[in-house]
């Protein structure tokens, strides 16, 4: 089993903020750090101040200054970047970080980001993202000194030199959402990890039993593909603490204690990790909002994570 951090920087977070939360994360034994790639805030409570941070960006530093933790994206959006610019962009991660990056690769759906940024948003995405997938998963397995080529209906590369090559072949490629079927089709076909996040109880296990079956059905081994969940987190020692840190991410903590979440004492989100277990979760991210309070990953790390199984 694998434990992760899960983040939310366009809500608030300078790079320092973010590298502090990983180093921390770092330190308590977390499998991976992840953040969002998002460039406009969401909801009133946040301020969003001082403005978003490119994602691959903020990787690539944080790369540099941290030594075990695994760094990724959930997820990077087909319509921010060109699919050779993308893999490109990773790779050097990649690299700069010892092979320690994962690819979260997602068709995206904030529409109000795209218009206040410039960047296109079509109405139809799927296709985009099954090219994308192709290509970069072309690029970085093309055997060196020979070229990549593609055409599709979105995008045409002509006899790339497909460099640089990352450390890790292959770099672990995440695909998810809530789709009953398009979306495990093509997890099963092109990632090593199909993830599911913010669904109720009865969803998140019926997906990850359907990607199950889109790998028999291409005959790919389903214990190649890693099920993954993610879910909000409130976690404290105390009412008082976990009430605390509900305002502190202006939401209201009965709604939130009754929605599918991690919520509570370490006993009771050791109890919820164990049912998504039984589901076939084989990593669980904690969607953590306040990136500030380094005390509830400190929570997190010395109190829960012991209790887990490994």
């Amino acid at each position: 089993m694998e434990y992760c951090v899960f983040t939310e920087p366009q809500q608030g977070a300078t790079y320092d903020t973010q590298l502090a939360f990983a180093q921390a994360a770092e330190r308590h034994g977390f499998t991976g750090f992840f953040r969002s790639d998002h460039f406009l805030k969401m909801g009133d409570f946040f301020d969003g101040l001082p403005g978003p941070t490119d994602a691959w960006t903020t990787l690539a530093g944080l790369a540099r200054e941290t030594s075990t933790i695994r760094l990724g994206t959930l997820v990077s959006s087909v319509t921010y970047r060109l699919p050779g610019l993308l893999a490109l962009q990773v790779a050097q991660v990649d690299q700069m970080s010892g092979g320690r990056v994962e690819l979260g690769l997602g068709t995206g759906w904030f529409e109000a980001e795209h218009a206040a940024y410039g960047i296109p948003f079509p109405a139809k995405r799927f296709s985009h993202l099954e090219e994308q997938l192709e290509i970069v998963t072309g690029l970085w397995g093309t055997p060196h000194g020979e070229t990549y080529s593609f055409e599709g209906r979105h995008y045409r590369l002509d006899d790339s030199p497909a460099l640089p090559k990352p450390v890790q072949q292959p770099i672990p490629l995440i695909v998810g959402g809530p789709g009953p079927k398009r979306t495990p089709a093509l997890a099963a076909k092109y990632a090593s990890e199909f993830n599911i996040v913010f669904q109720t109880e009865d969803v998140t296990a019926e997906r990850l039993q359907n990607v199950v079956r889109a790998c028999e059905e291409i005959d790919r081994d389903p214990a190649t593909l890693k099920r993954t969940v993610g879910l909000t987190t409130l976690a404290g020692a105390t009412e008082q603490d976990v009430r605390r840190r509900a305002e502190n991410t202006g939401v209201d903590l009965d709604d939130f204690r009754a929605d599918y979440t991690f919520c509570g004492s370490a006993s009771e989100i050791v109890d919820r990790v164990g049912t998504l277990i039984e589901y076939g979760a084989e990593r669980i991210y904690f969607q953590m909002i306040d990136m500030t309070d380094l005390d509830h990953l400190a929570y997190l790390g010395e109190e829960i994570l012991p209790q887990l199984p490994r």
